[in-house]
């Protein structure tokens, strides 16, 4: 699904890697035994290791490199059992170290892949280059005084994955796809909670073009910090434009870091682009090599759960779900296993599209998630009950529904208050009949002539004098019985 962009002198394409920083679940740092919570006040989650205090030594963190090993295996990449911290040097105020504990020659995870399920059914396979574990740096705020910048160590030290993408997207479409993907199969593994808005996952979105047709990679931009996917498309769609209209006019693309401004939909020059060798990475003489053997791979593969893809497939053969239907209640693990519970014994593409549809959207309208959802799947199953056994019609099952969500009730008790159970007793539906016949001659008439699509005109008026309890189908086929006497 390539972005194609029209310019002067011909079409042009977008190329696009991603590098993702996703915060570790883990209750302390990567180095330290400072606490990570969300929300702390200013500076109170600080350890001497983190404020970079003389003579402090690091000490890793066995759960982040656990972690970070069953990404890389959820990530169905290559898992290295020698990797090498090293020091990436630079001086910034909200680094106190005065550089930055990462990897960069041997990281901890190598290439994998991972799968985009396209909105137009297609799959697309992205690249994984690596994942690497590093620290996160602090916080610089800027808005709290008009001329001094005040400084947050409560992140300084926090353990990050950066998950590098091979530059193998071509459309903001397919990038927004691709950090979805990747944030459910982080929460799957329970490794990254994924709150973009709390800042536990980033990205860096690196933009280039070139003439359509070609396979030359020219010089690309750094998008930094960009923290909704919604903007990533946004900013990504900006830059390359931008790109486009540089090269249309002759100039040439300054390789750069630039930050999105989401007021203007515009990306502005932060700073010129660093080079590897500008950073002065070495490994890091405080840390020794990581290393670890084949059994402590197996192990934690061992614990993996049923990822979305595999989940997918199953849905699939399961329950003859479309491969949409599948993807879709496969994105949240909570979403599978209420759908899942809904399903058993019953008609799984029925509960699917109430899944879809009816419930999803009402959640939507509420901003729910499905974990805070007032229709329990115990209720949402006796529901769907309620309308196989012709207690209730799929129309007032829609009523039903709503009271449901506004109340949390159940099902049954919402029928038997409300008077809603459906009429299926022949002689009150023929009364109806009747009465709407007597009073619509002219209909009757029309109908005999040969007006056979009148019959819908018919049942709507029939239903609408039993208060849409009648049975339809019982109503359809009494209907074509009296209108044909």
């Amino acid at each position: 699904m390539s972005f194609i962009i029209k310019g002067e002198t011909g079409d042009w394409e977008t190329v696009i890697g991603l590098e993702v920083h996703a915060q570790v679940v883990s209750k302390s740092k990567l180095f330290s035994a400072a606490p990570t919570t969300f929300g702390a006040e200013p500076n109170t989650q600080v350890s001497f290791v983190d404020a970079g205090m003389p003579g402090m030594l690091p000490v890793i963190n066995d759960v982040c490199v656990e972690y970070a090993v069953r990404t890389g295996l959820g990530l169905k990449a290559r898992i290295n059992n020698r990797s090498v911290f090293a020091r990436k040097n630079y001086f910034y105020a909200d680094l106190p170290q005065g550089y930055q504990i990462s990897q960069f020659e041997l990281p901890i995870v190598g290439e994998g892949t991972l799968i985009l399920d396209m909105p137009d059914g297609e799959s697309r396979e992205v690249g994984i280059e690596r994942l690497h574990l590093e620290q996160d740096a602090g916080k610089s705020i800027h808005d709290l005084h008009p001329d001094k910048t005040f400084i947050d160590l409560n992140r300084c030290g926090v353990a990050l994955m950066e998950i590098v993408s091979k530059p193998d997207m071509r459309s903001p479409d397919e990038a927004g796809a691709y950090l979805r993907k990747l944030r459910s199969i982080v929460r799957y593994l329970e490794t990254c909670d994924g709150n973009m808005d709390e800042g536990s996952m980033r990205c860096d979105a690196n933009v280039s073009v070139r003439p359509v047709g070609s396979d030359e990679l020219r010089t690309r931009c750094e998008i930094k910090n960009v923290n909704s996917v919604r903007f990533v498309m946004q900013a990504i769609e900006h830059e390359a434009r931008r790109h486009v209209d540089v090269y249309e006019a002759g100039g040439d693309i300054a390789q750069e870091t630039r930050l999105y401004d989401t007021s203007k939909s515009e990306t502005r020059p932060m700073r010129s682009k660093e080079f590897a060798h500008d950073y002065r990475y070495f490994p890091d003489p405080d840390l020794l090599p990581l290393e670890f053997d084949d059994a402590y791979v197996e192990e934690i593969r061992s614990t993996l759960p049923e990822l979305p893809d595999d989940k997918k497939e199953r849905f699939m053969a399961d329950y003859s779900l479309s491969a949409y239907d599948a993807g879709v209640l496969v994105v949240e693990k909570e979403t599978a296993a209420y759908f899942e519970d809904v399903a058993s014994g019953r008609d799984a593409k029925v509960v699917a599209n109430w899944v879809i549809s009816n419930l999803f959207g009402a959640l939507n309208k509420k901003g729910l998630s499905i974990s805070d959802s007032p229709v329990s799947a115990l209720n949402l199953g006796k529901l769907i009950d309620l309308i196989s056994d012709e207690t209730i019609s799929g129309r007032i099952a829609k009523e039903v529904f709503e009271v449901m969500v506004d109340e949390g009730k159940d099902p049954d008790a919402i029928v038997e208050e409300k008077g809603l159970r459906q009429i299926t007793d022949t002689g009150p539906i023929e009364d109806a009949i009747v009465k709407v016949m007597e009073e619509s001659p002219g209909k009757v008439e029309e109908y005999r002539g040969g007006k056979d699509k009148l019959i819908g005109w018919f049942v709507g008026q029939v239903m609408k004098q039993t208060g849409g309890k009648a049975n339809p189908g019982m109503v359809n086929d009494l209907l074509r019985k009296k209108l044909a006497e």
